[in-house]
């Protein structure tokens, strides 16, 4: 169950520099930090949910974030994940409908909220706020077509490899060079958009080329250059 814990201060956090908020005048910091709500959630507690009313914004101030939409079938399709300093609900006031997505937090977290009203204080008031916002909007669209391009044009083990690396620029590495982030087989089959035994598969050949090693649930990456070339990326 969530739990609200004391506001931290917008002008001491320490993910503003990482977040799209860094640049405003301390007069706006202000009307947020009077305004926001900060909760905790356990790892697995949805934040939000797919088909809700979005009232307003949030904020990762620690932890990490899967968000996911249902398919038809009713089985979740992952679509990007959301950590420090990331926003996340703005898309549902930005065109008035329904959120579109589950928002699940893949460890314990700490999420500030922002009201709708205050958000679009901060879009009528502040213009470079307003253009980092078009400006991850267009980010967030040219991720999920790429990812659509991929899921049609790719082969699984291409996928796996740039998901891999997706993850690492996504999340960076811990104190083993493993991923930092846990997800489960499953987890990673659904983003690769293949069955839970085909990942697996998959992951051991990458492990048999020595572009990566399993170390449990973590995965250590290599040879970056090696999954670059698999994954045919190349602009990275």
């Amino acid at each position: 169950m969530t739990k609200s814990y004391q506001h931290l201060n917008c002008n001491d956090c320490n993910i503003k520099g990482m977040s799209i908020f860094c640049d405003l005048d301390n007069h706006l910091l202000d009307l947020i930090q009077s305004n926001k709500s900060c909760d905790f959630y356990k790892k697995g507690e949805v934040i939000f949910k797919e088909g809700s009313i979005s009232r307003g914004l949030f904020c990762v101030n620690k932890g990490k974030v899967r968000l996911g939409r249902m398919g038809a079938s009713g089985k979740e399709q992952i679509l990007r994940f959301a950590t420090e300093g990331d926003i996340i609900g703005y898309n549902s006031m930005l065109n008035g409908k329904p959120l579109s997505v589950t928002a699940t937090c893949l460890e314990d977290s700490s999420i500030c909220f922002i009201p709708a009203r205050h958000f679009f204080h901060l879009l009528k008031t502040d213009s470079s706020f307003s253009l980092k916002i078009l400006e991850l909007t267009a980010q967030n669209w040219e991720n999920a077509s790429r990812l659509i391009t991929n899921m049609a044009q790719k082969t699984s083990l291409e996928r796996l490899a740039e998901m891999l690396l997706w993850l690492k620029d996504t999340f960076g590495l811990d104190q083993d060079d493993c991923l930092d982030v846990k997800l489960s087989r499953e987890e990673l089959a659904n983003l690769v958009g293949t069955a839970t035994e085909v990942v697996i598969r998959l992951l051991r050949d990458l492990k048999n080329k020595k572009l990566i090693e399993l170390q449990g649930k973590k995965i250590k990456l290599i040879d970056i250059h090696g999954l670059v070339v698999l994954g045919d990326l190349i602009d990275y």
